[in-house]
């Protein structure tokens, strides 16, 4: 049984006349009327009752004009899908992330892919930017937001965003009456982060930003989730050092403030393969890098960062900050 003897079968069942279905189908009657003798032959079943006047459907044609037509369906389906696979428009693009992307540049790019790429199938993988490089050198993802310095000859990398940090502060601490704290004032407070095994880069950035200032973080709880971090501030547990964008995890009983240290800054850059085992996988992958991109060179615009609720004094340093939240295109 071929397609083409279902096409013609629906035909000829949807017109119930042999010359329109022909004329549908653009073929002569007669070779039609054949094929759909050979179709029930195949069957063992008469499909239609034939007078020199009308055409009629039998029960067992009725049945099988059902099925013949969502076969057809499923049929066109697949070759679409194979159609857009094979253009670069369809498959599937598994995507690593840190989880502070959740709260910056993931929800815009996906935003900005989707629209471009419907058809294809986006898998998420929340990771810490060691086990994304992992992923990428075992190809189970093509491509990860994570935070810098990243080195590797096998891969490509962008700097999306250098973002500025910030202080988070029980709302009743000392520090959140000020419009902006320095590094060096948190010396003796006990701090709230992510363990060094779960977020190697990230961990000795802040540290390296403490040290800097003079003195080594007193860590009190190490916890791996962004909202039990500032939960645990908001109970008075210590205070933290996170990136801006996090600002928008609002609980009660925080503050957030800036950093007076322009230089306290953290980045986010997205990798992938240099070259992927799957070529035909390419345009999908340049497409996604390309939303990253855009969403990156609007992000202040279109995420409303640093325009949360005024609880984020306006530092002297503000403005320059915020400037450095534009994509960059070299890794610091």
């Amino acid at each position: 049984m071929e397609l083409r003897h279902l096409r013609y079968f629906v035909a000829v069942a949807e017109e119930l006349h042999f010359g329109r279905a022909a004329a549908r189908v653009g073929i002569a009657q007669p070779p039609l009327s054949q094929q759909i003798q050979r179709l029930e032959e195949e069957l063992g079943v008469k499909l239609l009752q034939r007078t020199q006047r009308n055409v009629r459907l039998t029960p067992a044609g009725r049945a099988f004009l059902q099925h013949a037509r969502q076969t057809l369906i499923q049929a066109e389906q697949a070759a679409a899908v194979a159609r857009s696979v094979g253009q670069g428009i369809g498959g599937r693009l598994a995507v690593g992330l840190v989880s502070a992307a959740n709260y910056n540049l993931l929800p815009p790019t996906l935003r900005r892919f989707r629209r471009d790429f419907p058809s294809v199938e986006v898998e998420l993988r929340e990771m810490t930017t060691q086990e994304q490089l992992a992923a990428l050198r075992e190809m189970r993802i093509q491509v990860g937001f994570m935070r810098a310095p990243v080195e590797s000859e096998r891969l490509q990398r962008e700097c999306l965003l250098h973002e500025p940090v910030v202080v988070a502060l029980p709302a009743e601490h000392r520090l959140a009456r000020q419009r902006a704290v320095s590094i060096s004032a948190l010396a003796e407070e006990p701090f709230v982060l992510f363990p060094r095994s779960y977020a190697l880069n990230y961990f000795d950035q802040i540290v390296g930003l403490c040290r800097a200032a003079g003195f080594s973080p007193r860590i009190a709880q190490e916890v791996m989730q962004l909202p039990t971090i500032v939960g645990l501030v908001g109970a008075g547990f210590g205070i933290s050092l996170l990136p801006e964008s996090l600002t928008k995890l609002r609980f009660p009983g925080v503050e957030y403030r800036p950093l007076q240290e322009a230089e306290a800054r953290v980045t986010m850059l997205l990798a992938w393969l240099r070259e992927l085992h799957d070529p035909g996988l390419q345009p999908v992958l340049d497409g996604f890098v390309k939303a990253a991109r855009e969403t990156a060179a609007s992000y202040g615009r279109e995420s409303g960062a640093g325009d949360g609720p005024g609880n984020l004094g306006a530092a002297p340093n503000g403005g320059e900050a915020r400037r450095h939240r534009s994509s960059q295109r070299s890794c610091l």
